[in-house]
Parts: structure tokens; C-alpha cells; sequence
């Protein structure tokens, strides 16, 4: 299987906040055009974000095993051609899908979980760090007061990140399952093999690796900012923009601490480094090796 079309979650923060909630900080703050702007280092950062999305995302299609797609698929079609009371059909279905998954198994007995489909969800928050630190507040406060239902649709918009998901089959228990349902074919009892296979359907294992939008936005701003700290004697406009890319390197360094990416010890340090290189490249100074220890502190994050 292919990689599914990437899907874009993206949230009003400010407003998701305000609906249905008796928060007069952050309905005031949803009014104001501020509350809601992102930086704009989202929309520089981009083609970046795209590159590594698309990097992981083939990592993850490269590990792919067709023959457990192959199982997965004649699975479905199994059940399919039990609904339709196509029963030799099925078996033969069954039977190709349990030779596959022994292929599978034949190549690495210790498998554990064989990917068999990828797929790639982008959620963005559309809001600045002063709303994002409301909506954390504000979240905090309500579960704190037993407010859970309430408190849900807000933590449910705290994330910035692509999500790659992959879809597994658990080798420990589809085969014995295939097996099984084959044999209920076998003995005439469809209604159990069709149970059966539904089951199995249902055991797919779902693992993700998060990339966290404003750390893959950090390192692009950094990327920009190191060349440009590394050129000697910049203009005006040149320093205007170093000093720029390292406001929006602090920006979504805070976002990130914000939303949780990364332990609370870990950022100090890297705002700590951002200091240092905004004071060593003042007054136009330039020169190399600047960025090493921020690069090596934010890349500690994922």
C-alpha cells in the first residue's frame, strides 16, 4: 500500500478555547487580533517541515512487507467473500494469506509487528505563545476543579506536530487467527470464521513517531540564521534578519516547552544558547562553530 494523502488538522486555538466555556481571560483574548496570530515562521519554515515529514515518512514506506499487505488484503477480501456466501473463495483467500504471513515469519521468526500501511497527519495550532499559555492554564484549572469534559476539547487542540502512523499486524496472534478462521470455513461455520476474521481486522497495532512542528521550525530558523552568522561583515538588513531567525528560534523553542515536547530541564540550556549567540553576533560580529552546541541540545528533544 501506498502512503495515504497526508491529513491537516489545524486549530483556532483562541476560539476552540472560548466555545462553551465561561473563561472571560481567554474570551477576551480570542477578540484580540494578536491572540490568535502564529508566528511567522511557520509559513518560512515550511518547505522544511515538508522535506523531513517526507524524509520520515519514506523511512517508514521503505519498512513496509508486502507480503503482510498481501495477507492483510486477502484478509479483507475473505470476509468480503464470506458475506457474499462465496466460501471456496474465501478459503483460497485465507490460504494465500496464511502462506504470506508464513513467508513473513520465514525471513524473521522474532517479528513482532509486520507495517503493512503508513500514513501522515499534520496538527497545527493557530495561536501565539500567550494563548497557548492560556489555554494551558485554563485546562490545568478545569481538571483541577473535576471539569473534565470541559477541559477536553482544550487539551485535545494542545499539539503542533506530524504524526506518521503505521499500521501493523501482530504476528504473535494473525496468524493463529487466520488459521483459525480458515479451518471454521473449513467445518462450515461462517458466522464464527467471519467473527473471527473481524477480530483479527481489529488487532492491528498503531505505532506513531511524533515530529514536533515547532522544533522542526527551531531548526530550519537555525539553519537560515547560522549562515548568516557565519557571513563577515553584514549589512543592516542582513543583521535585521539574523536577529529575526533567533526571535523565531526562542519563539518556538517556548512554544514547544509549552506544549510539553521535551523535559523541562532541557530548555534553559537552549534559551540559555540563544543568548549567547544573539550577544556574540552584535554589532555585525560573525564567526563559526556558534550554533554546534544548540543544534546537539534540540535535536535532545525528539
Amino acid at each position: 500500500m501506498n502512503i495515504k494523502q497526508p491529513q491537516y488538522i489545524r486549530s483556532a486555538l483562541a476560539l476552540a478555547v472560548c466555545i462553551g466555556l465561561s473563561g472571560p481571560v481567554l474570551a477576551q483574548s480570542a477578540a484580540s487580533p494578536s491572540a490568535a496570530a502564529p508566528s511567522v515562521a511557520p509559513k518560512a519554515a515550511q518547505p522544511q517541515v515538508d522535506d523531513k515529514a517526507a524524509q520520515e515518512a519514506e523511512k517508514k514506506r521503505s519498512e513496509l512487507t508486502q507480503d503482510a499487505i498481501t495477507a492483510l488484503t486477502k484478509t479483507q477480501e475473505a470476509l468480503t467473500l464470506l458475506d457474499a456466501n462465496k466460501t471456496k473463495e474465501a478459503l483460497a483467500a485465507l490460504e494465500l494469506a496464511t502462506g504470506k504471513l508464513e513467508l513473513v515469519l520465514a525471513r524473521d521468526a522474532k517479528l513482532a509487528l509486520a507495517p503493512v500501511d503508513v500514513r501522515v497527519i499534520t496538527h497545527d495550532i493557530h495561536a501565539n505563545v500567550e494563548s497557548v499559555k492560556k489555554a494551558v492554564k485554563l485546562s490545568r484549572e478545569l481538571l483541577g476543579d473535576g471539569e473534565v469534559q470541559k477541559a477536553r476539547p482544550i487539551v485535545a487542540n494542545l499539539a503542533s506536530e506530524i504524526v506518521i502512523e503505521t499500521d501493523n499486524l501482530p504476528m504473535a496472534t494473525y496468524p493463529a487467527a487466520i488459521k483459525s478462521a480458515a479451518r471454521l470455513v473449513d467445518s462450515g461455520k461462517i458466522d464464527e470464521a467471519k467473527a473471527e476474521l473481524a477480530r483479527a481486522l481489529n488487532t492491528l497495532v498503531v505505532t506513531q513517531v511524533v515530529l514536533p512542528l515547532p522544533v522542526l521550525r527551531a531548526e530550519a530558523a537555525i539553519a537560515k540564521a547560522e549562515k548568516l552568522a557565519e557571513t563577515d561583515k553584514r549589512d543592516a538588513k542582513q543583521n535585521e534578519e539574523l536577529s529575526t531567525l533567533l526571535s523565531s528560534v526562542r519563539t518556538e523553542i517556548e512554544l514547544a516547552q509549552i506544549l510539553g515536547y521535551g523535559k523541562k530541564e532541557d530548555f534553559k540550556p537552549i534559551f540559555d544558547q540563544v543568548k549567547s549567540i544573539e550577544q556574540k553576533s552584535a554589532g555585525g560580529k560573525s564567526g563559526n562553530g556558534w550554533f554546534d552546541e544548540l543544534k546537539t541540545r534540540i535535536q535532545k528533544l525528539f
